[in-house]
């Protein structure tokens, strides 16, 4: 079915009118009401210029105020997606309008007051379609925002016309500045406050692009959004969940999802992305290898979003959460002895550097199934070992973003059974990788330096190091009279050339020739870097590159050989002994049941 979307400029007037047959509606998703004193002061003061300048009953001009985007919701309401913020601000200034006109007793009033009171009315508030009473109580916007206090706020105001004067939200705050501005401008040019009021009604324009389902209306939004964070996935989730919920357990949910989502941005993570390696989790458990990736949201919105509503989702996010607490962070987790192993962490760390993001998912799927078990840390230092044999060799031959992604979703259904997994990746002899390992694609040096770093030294690698081109990237051409530019620059990105190198001794370094940069090597933390600082050599030229990048492939090629071993000794154990946890056989027989698997 194709796609309907529908755009029609309106007046401040006609668009909020029609909420008397659409109310508008701010969903649960969106983010609170935010608009500071210096935005509302730009909106009033815009339009006030307007009016004197190009506005009014005598000017034809117009004001744009910016574009709505909204859907018809299942209960034929205007669900805004985008305009929320000037939306509210519209509702609040013709209710501070409203409020001074009608302060006025009716037999005072001017015609044009009780003109436009009969204009406003209809903008904020339903009316009776005969006698044209106004239903104070039945405001035409609505605020739905999770844990927001403020929804409450702002209908009292809009029905009230009252805001506590000591009130800090910024509904309050902005209603009041829109009082006072609106009494400073009527005192010092009362001439024009009906000209001001005719404009805002009839002038200022906004465009409404009305979409026929949430996911178009979402599409548009990020399309168009260019003034901040655009909604993500996990403000939709929180959305539906929360509406699951009953009494204390939505205080109860948004307490955890407020503190998952603190957590996550300390760790450098976010929900959405907690969100997107659970779907990989979940695929596992439903034996999914197909090689499309479906987007997130229209993932966990199959089946009535059923999979946001299991049991123990936030439970999970957290589990995952603390992986990258340790990879991304460094951190300690508390009674998980592993978390503090050296070897573990400097494997997290290689392929932290792998080239695209399908290392994660096998990883996190194994920490969340297999973690609580006894022998967990040893499997675990195993497996990442036989993962980044795998992953290295691969790209080292066929360096491409997509080469893996079949062997790793069949590893990934592979592990929720075992927690000593067949690797289906095709066997390769690593004797066959000498030369692509002494002549890298460029994206894997970082992990091949991380690897032959890691086996001189205990500990991480600081976090701020480059690649240290041990003869420069710029040499003088009568260095080596006898051998062409192109060969130089060739050998000069051999991995024989290249050592991890901290970032400020390499500032100092320059591209200063080996006898002056022994001096800045030798002050390294880096083991394989000061070692080579403290060498008898004294010369580095083609030959010394070409001799070090033996000796580099071979220890590569037998450390790759030693993960592979190892790991071959673990898949040996007994399938009784590596057998998923009592909560992912649930899940497994949850999702047979209805059909997933």
């Amino acid at each position: 079915m194709p796609t309907t979307i529908e755009v029609n400029k309106k007046s401040v007037e006609a668009l909020l009118g029609s909420g008397k047959t659409k109310p508008f509606v701010i969903p649960e998703y969106q983010r609170p009401y935010a608009w500071t004193d210096e935005q509302v002061e730009t909106l009033f003061e815009d339009l006030w210029d307007f009016t004197a300048t190009s506005g009014g009953t005598e000017r034809e001009g117009s004001y744009f105020l910016g574009s709505v985007v909204a859907y018809e919701n299942e209960n034929g309401e205007q669900e805004i997606i985008d305009g929320q913020q000037r939306i509210t601000s519209l509702f609040l200034l013709l209710r501070a309008i409203y409020t001074k006109l009608a302060a006025t007793p009716a037999a005072e009033r001017t015609p044009e007051a009780n003109n436009f009171i009969g204009k406003i009315e209809p903008s904020i508030w339903r009316t009776n379609k005969l006698t044209g009473t106004v239903d104070f109580e039945n405001i035409l916007l609505t605020s739905r925002v999770v844990n927001n206090e403020g929804n409450g706020i702002l209908r009292s105001i809009l029905e009230t016309g009252k805001a506590d004067e000591n009130a800090k939200d910024n509904y309050s705050k902005n209603y009041r500045h829109f009082q006072k501005l609106f009494d400073q401008h009527s005192a010092d040019n009362p001439l024009m406050v009906y000209q001001f009021i005719y404009a805002l009604l009839n002038q200022a324009i906004l465009l409404p692009i009305t979409a026929d389902t949430q996911d178009t209306a979402l599409t548009i939004f990020s399309t168009l959004n260019d003034r901040g964070l655009p909604l993500s996935d996990a403000d939709i989730f929180k959305a539906k969940i929360y509406n699951q919920l009953e009494g204390d357990a939505k205080k109860g949910f948004i307490d955890r999802w407020k503190d998952l989502d603190e957590q996550a941005a300390d760790a450098d993570e976010s929900i959405q992305q907690l969100f997107y390696y659970n779907m990989f989790y979940l695929r596992a458990l439903e034996q999914d290898t197909k090689t499309t990736t479906p987007g997130i949201r229209k993932y966990y919105a199959a089946n009535k979003f059923e999979r946001l509503y299991q049991e123990g989702l936030l439970d999970t996010l957290f589990v995952i959460l603390n992986l990258w607490k340790v990879i991304n962070k460094g951190e300690e987790i508390d009674n998980e002895a592993w978390s503090k192993n050296v070897k573990i962490r400097q494997s997290l760390d290689i392929l932290n550097s792998y080239p695209n993001e399908f290392w994660k998912y096998p990883v996190v799927i194994y920490y969340i199934c297999y973690r609580s078990e006894a022998d967990f840390e040893q499997k675990f230092g195993l497996f990442l070992h036989k993962l980044l044999m795998e992953l290295i060799t691969k790209y080292l031959l066929i360096p491409t973003v997509n080469a893996v992604k079949q062997d790793i979703l069949k590893l990934d259904s592979a592990i929720v059974s075992s927690d000593a997994p067949a690797f289906d990746f095709k066997d390769i002899d690593t004797s066959q990788l000498e030369a692509n390992i002494q002549n890298p694609n460029r994206k894997v040096v970082r992990m091949l330096l991380k690897a032959l770093a890691y086996e001189q030294q205990d500990g991480l690698l600081p976090a701020r190091w480059e690649i240290e081109h041990i003869f420069p990237l710029k040499w003088q051409t009568n260095y080596f009279p006898d051998v062409p530019d192109e060969a130089i620059k060739e050998k000069i990105e051999h991995i024989g050339n290249k050592l991890p190198f901290e970032k400020k001794l390499n500032i100092v370094a320059g591209n200063g020739y080996f006898g002056k940069k022994k001096k800045e090597y030798t002050a390294s933390k880096i083991a394989i870097t000061k070692a080579m600082g403290t060498s008898e050599i004294t010369e580095w030229d083609i030959d010394s590159i070409m001799k070090r990048d033996i000796r580099v492939s071979d220890t590569m090629i037998a450390l790759l050989d030693q993960w592979k071993n190892d790991y071959a000794n673990v898949s040996a154990v007994p399938a009784a002994e590596g057998k998923p946890s009592e909560e992912d056989l649930a899940r497994i027989e949850e999702f047979k049941k209805k059909g997933w698997i």
